[in-house]
């Protein structure tokens, strides 16, 4: 039998089997479709899963995936799971484009009570369009105000995030979300404490846009 053994080698392993976006860890890669209904930042692209994140709320947990291609742009993965399991697609946008993209007075009244803040999107400069216009609806309305989380640099898919005091548990933050009006585009806000803003905007596509997965090992 040992020479048998010798003779033929061990068998090999089954490769992981990845076929949806749930299953994606780091180093693995995903390609994604080339219409053109997608933004240029997404359209065609293959990404690599560069780090895989957890957002912690009161009820729930929702895996974040921070995706790299050949771009300069980091695209954030999430799943937005009702009915139907949809791709969450997003960019981060920095104060300066927040500044172009929205009226600063509208986009100010986000942060204050009862929290039904209306956003218009301010017309576009030819180089803007180019980059944002289908990242970007004519009209958003608010969803969440001040949602309470803490965000970890950790994978905790199938795992609770530590509750120790005196351990990591994540940097808090409040969450602000606006949908526009077919709810398949949204502004998601993080406010992090000693005032730190994160602005994304965000695509709700469906799982096909995913063309094809290569599993990093």
């Amino acid at each position: 039998m040992g020479f048998l053994s010798g003779l033929f080698g061990k068998k090999e392993e089954p490769k992981r089997q990845l076929d949806h976006p749930s299953k994606l860890d780091k180093g693995d890669m995903i390609s994604l479709d080339d219409s053109f209904a997608l933004p240029p930042q997404l359209r065609g692209q293959q990404l690599r899963v560069e780090a895989v994140n957890t957002y912690e709320y009161e009820r729930k947990q929702q895996t974040e995936w921070v995706l790299k291609g050949h771009g300069s742009d980091t695209i954030f993965l999430g799943l937005d799971e009702d009915d139907e399991t949809y791709l969450a697609l997003s960019i981060k946008v920095n104060r300066g484009l927040v500044e172009q993209l929205f009226n600063l007075e509208q986009f100010s009244a986000i942060f204050e009570e009862p929290g039904k803040a209306e956003l218009t999107t301010s017309e576009l400069s030819p180089e803007l369009a180019t980059e944002f216009e289908q990242w970007l609806s004519p009209q958003y309305h608010q969803v969440t105000f001040a949602g309470f989380g803490y965000f970890h640099r950790q994978d905790y898919r199938g795992n609770k995030p530590p509750q120790d005091a005196d351990g990591p548990t994540g940097d808090p933050f409040e969450s602000y979300q606006l949908l526009d009006d077919d709810e398949d585009k949204a502004i998601d806000i993080e406010v992090y404490d000693g005032g730190e803003t994160d602005v994304m905007l965000t695509l709700y596509r469906p799982l096909s846009d995913i063309r094809d997965y290569w599993p990093g090992a």
